[in-house]
């Protein structure tokens, strides 16, 4: 047999073992394809069966929403179980695009704004829900903590300004909660229509409101109630007050503390009811601290002589005493000691110079150049510089970007401005201030 022979047989042969395996890769891979395909028809059949439910589970909630007369057993069994449908009444509009940066609590940043929009789906004459409020200069808002990201939660949760300590979640304001409902204070600047027009808000842009109610100190603060209580007991008790009968009392002569301590300590809540007070109102207050301090004195002497060698352990606080006398805001209410001394401090904030001319650009909210970025809702340059001082200073970052993460530099929005800054030992400097790009804006309003 030729050579040209042989090498013609040996690659028929190659290509005929190329052929075959050729053939099992291609049945392989309709073996998979088939595999996939019907995966996927599975999935689909479970997700339409889901979807299914789903739609069958809504249409019974709305049937029964719509039409409560025909199943009125129904309805209140599920309100007596506390087993409600909730329907949003209006969407935050807020100066906080994201949670990045947005304030904790409404009183680190004041002068923030935003508006509330009471949804026509809920009334057919949504600013008829709202004659009235404008008398009142604070509003309680309800709302859904939305961007959660899951709905899961523990029983102890890590709060910022514990900087790690664990505490229960029912002892702090985290949004990580079973129902994820949210409660803040709000400054209620105007109303127009159907729309509410805040300050001094916490919340991003995008919330779901549940409901509002309005702030009345007579009944939410503390004080007022103390106040209240102490005034009908000056009426019914026959405890002379030595106040009242211009005497100076025998506590006066003897006591050897510092005048400053019967100074008054605002209450974190009241601070809104007392701020419009005249100065002879503030010292009237004052003048009730003290006379109120007198009373529990005469009432429950502290450490008399015959008592002064008790088996009482030494260190004990007066906080840790049922009898230890209280005055200022320690009268009307107590809260966690960590509230108001938290184990990390306040920090400082800067702008360089750079960051200063750069946000002087920005125009007020009303203003109608377009030549130069302006704010939606910020009134101007020195209402953002308040605002960005409050959120810096509180320390926005979360216990691990503050104690684990070596990035120091920081993003946030606020209002129509990207802020980049970084911290420090003890400070916050913005570094830079730029428009927000148009395609974010959406997320703003």
């Amino acid at each position: 047999m030729s050579p040209s022979l042989c090498s013609c047989a040996e690659q028929v042969r190659k290509l005929t073992q190329q052929a075959s395996i050729m053939r099992r890769e291609i049945k392989n891979l309709r073996q998979q394809i088939d595999g996939s395909i019907r995966a996927h028809k599975k999935q689909l059949s479970s997700l339409q069966s889901m979807l299914t439910d789903c739609m069958k589970h809504d249409d019974r909630l709305q049937s029964v929403s719509k039409s409560p007369s025909q199943s009125p057993g129904g309805m209140n069994q599920l309100l007596e179980q506390g087993r409600i449908q909730t329907v949003p009444i209006g969407y935050i509009s807020s100066c906080f695009a994201v949670k990045t940066g947005t304030p904790r609590q409404p009183t680190i940043c004041s002068s923030s704004r935003a508006s509330l929009k009471i949804e026509p789906s809920v009334f057919n004459n949504p600013e008829h829900s709202l004659v009235g409020l404008e008398q009142y200069s604070h509003i309680w808002i309800i709302f859904l903590f939305h961007k959660n990201g899951q709905m899961s939660y523990k029983a102890k949760v890590k709060p910022p300004r514990l900087n790690g300590q664990r505490v229960g979640v029912y002892s702090t304001r985290s949004p990580h909660r079973p129902n994820a409902l949210g409660l803040t204070l709000a400054k209620l600047e105007r109303i127009t229509g159907d729309t509410l027009h805040l300050s001094g808000v916490d919340i991003i842009a995008g919330t779901p409101v549940l409901d509002i109610k309005p702030y009345i100190p007579d009944y939410d603060s503390p004080k007022t109630r103390t106040d209240d209580t102490n005034s009908e007991y000056k009426q019914t008790s026959s405890f002379t007050d030595p106040m009242d009968l211009g005497e100076e009392p025998e506590t006066l002569e003897t006591s050897s503390e510092p005048s400053s301590e019967l100074s008054v300590c605002p209450a974190a809540v009241s601070d809104f009811s007392f701020s419009e007070r005249s100065g002879s109102s503030e010292v009237t207050d004052v003048l009730e601290e003290v006379k109120n301090y007198l009373r529990q004195q005469q009432l429950f002497p502290e450490n008399p002589d015959e008592d002064k060698n008790t088996d009482t352990p030494e260190g004990t606080s007066a906080a840790t005493n049922p009898l230890s006398l209280r005055f200022g805001h320690e009268d009307y209410s107590t809260i966690a000691a960590w509230v108001r001394a938290p184990p990390i401090s306040n920090l400082d904030v800067r702008f360089t110079a750079n960051a200063e001319k750069e946000l002087k650009e920005f125009l007020p909210c009303d203003s109608t150049d377009s030549t130069r970025p302006n704010f939606q809702f910020l009134k101007g340059p020195d209402e953002a510089v308040a605002a960005i001082h409050g959120i810096l200073s509180a320390d926005p970052r979360s216990v691990y970007r503050r104690t684990r993460c070596q990035d120091r530099l920081f993003f946030f929005t606020l209002d129509t401005a990207d802020i980049t800054c970084w911290f420090g030992d003890g400070f916050a400097e913005v570094v830079r201030v730029k428009p927000v790009q148009r395609s974010e804006l959406t997320n703003i309003v």
